[in-house]
């Protein structure tokens, strides 16, 4: 009889256990809503369709919205595992932020990128908490900036290098609480006051039971074709979709 290595076994047991926390949950069967509108000019509809295809290929059910009326639908908005938003300078009413907020809290994932999500609701300081920040500007217009990777062992960043992008380089006030993932360090040239200062570009946190997570770019349709701007938005969508 052949006795087994323990040792050999304990390892692979070892590496099994630390893979499987590395990887990023499926989002097969996951119930997301995508929400689209505001300001025409960061094309939401593009953003939309484009996600919209990508959760499909992955294996989730999807129900496009142009909008936030749905949020005022308790019972629907308790139904999805993710909400990802794609509205920029809009307006949504007391009873619409409310909902929203409400299903968050409860569990239901939150996520967004660029203006869609960090420029939504100007006024709404309740939406502004429950997101962790809020755009103020963006010096320069669209400038060549860096960003720069945090931690690489999250399975949100691994692999992710630091890269640089030219367009609208956010920033914003943002919630001390933050777990930041990515920033991004301004130079001055436009505003000198600000030279040296680093921004958090990618985050996530917590909110009540649900997981919110967003990323500062995405001002066009070519930002999303950057491999690593698109990575980290897909892959913080996955990690949004699912409770702890």
């Amino acid at each position: 009889m052949v006795k087994p290595n323990i040792s050999l076994l304990f390892v692979l047991l070892f590496m099994n256990v630390c893979f499987s926390q590395n990887e990023l949950p499926s989002l097969e069967g996951k119930n997301v809503l995508v929400v689209y509108g505001g300001w025409e000019g960061h094309q939401p509809e593009i953003f939309a369709k484009k996600i919209t295809s990508w959760l499909e290929e992955q294996q989730a059910v999807v129900r496009l919205e142009k909008g936030t009326a749905i949020y005022t639908n308790t019972s629907v908005m308790q139904k999805f595992d993710l909400v990802i938003q794609h509205i920029t300078m809009s307006e949504m009413t007391t009873k619409e932020s409310q909902g929203l907020i409400k299903a968050v809290a409860s569990g239901v994932g939150l996520a967004g990128c660029h203006g869609g999500l960090g420029d939504s609701f100007r006024d709404d300081t309740e939406y502004q908490y429950m997101v962790g920040g809020q755009f103020v500007k963006h010096p320069g217009g669209q400038v060549t900036y860096n960003v720069e990777i945090g931690s690489k062992e999250d399975p949100i960043t691994r692999d992710i290098k630091n890269f640089t992008l030219h367009s609208e380089q956010y920033y914003m006030h943002v919630d001390p609480a933050l777990e930041v993932l990515a920033t991004t360090k301004f130079s001055g040239a436009h505003d000198a006051w600000i030279e040296g200062a680093v921004v958090p570009v990618v985050w996530r946190k917590p909110f009540g039971k649900g997981r919110v997570y967003y990323n500062s770019i995405g001002h066009s349709k070519q930002d999303y074709e950057i491999p690593e701007v698109w990575s980290l938005i897909t892959r913080g969508v996955a990690w949004a979709a699912h409770k702890e």
